[in-house]
Formats: structure tokens, sequence, C-alpha cells
């Protein structure tokens, strides 16, 4: 298969999978602290198929979140800064176990921090709204990762 279209074979699923996780979210017990399932999973492609592939996915997922209308300009923007800081830090600090656990907290913090500018209230509530999710994501991060590098080195029955 020509590279360019396992490229883009490649990113179209994730970006798929992000859209299509994005939809899911877990209930919180209080308004605010519910769960997206794309979270976790975000960080998993990040970590194994590398942040060319992530990026371009997420974005992809976001445009397709706004033709559908199921997502905002807010919500692209506060994704974006999520996207960009697990980005980062995967890039500066490696795949290492810890780094993934801990990566998608950070992210989901710059987010809210960042939204906490945007609209101008006070950030700590919306943080201590995103610890239940931020437990969730670390915790599902690993398996997660583990589970996409078995994925991606399948070869199938030859």
């Amino acid at each position: 298969m020509n590279s360019r279209v396992g490229w883009i074979t490649e990113v179209g699923l994730l970006a798929a999978f992000i859209t299509i996780t994005g939809t899911f979210k877990l209930p919180g017990l209080i308004p605010g602290t519910e769960f997206q399932l794309s979270a976790p999973l975000a960080v998993a492609i990040c970590a194994v198929f590398g942040f060319g592939k992530y990026i371009t996915a997420g974005v992809l997922s976001s445009a397709a979140g706004l033709i559908l209308g199921t997502q905002s300009l807010l919500n692209v923007f506060i994704a974006m800064v999520f996207r960009v800081t697990v980005g980062i830090i995967v890039a500066l600090l490696g795949r290492s176990w810890p780094v993934i656990v801990l990566a998608g907290p950070a992210g989901s913090a710059a987010a809210r921090l960042a939204l906490g500018g945007i609209i101008g209230k006070a950030a700590i509530p919306l943080l201590l709204a995103a610890v239940p999710g931020m437990v969730y994501t670390a915790l599902l991060a690993w398996p997660l990762t583990a589970l996409l590098k078995r994925v991606k080195g399948y070869k199938g029955k030859e």
C-alpha cells in the first residue's frame, strides 16, 4: 500500500475514533463533572501514532463536530488546548507510563484554565469539576495505549 494512502487512512480512522468516543460521556454526581471518553483515547493516540497524526486527527475531529453541529468554537478551542498540551508533554518527556498517565490530566487542567480565562470565571471551580474526569483519564490512558500498540503492530494472518 502506498505510504501516503496508509497515512491518510490511519488519520481518518483516528479522527473517527476521537469523534465517536467524544460523544460518549460518563455522568458525574455533580453537573460539569462528566467524563468524556475521548480524552484517554487521545492521549493513547498521541503516544502510539505520534504528534503529527494525533493533531491532524484531532483537527479533523473538531471540524467534523463543527460541521455536524455537535461542537461550538469554544468546544474546539478547549479541545485544542488539551491536544497541544498533551502533545507537548509526550513530545518532550517521552512515552513512558508515568508521562502517559499524567499527560491527560495536565491537558485537562490546561484546558480548564484556558476556559476560565476566556469566560472570566474562577478557574479553581472549573478545575475541581474536572478532577473526576482527570482521574478516569489517568486510569485509562495507559491501558488504551497498550491496546493501540498491539492493534498497530498487528499484521493479520499471512
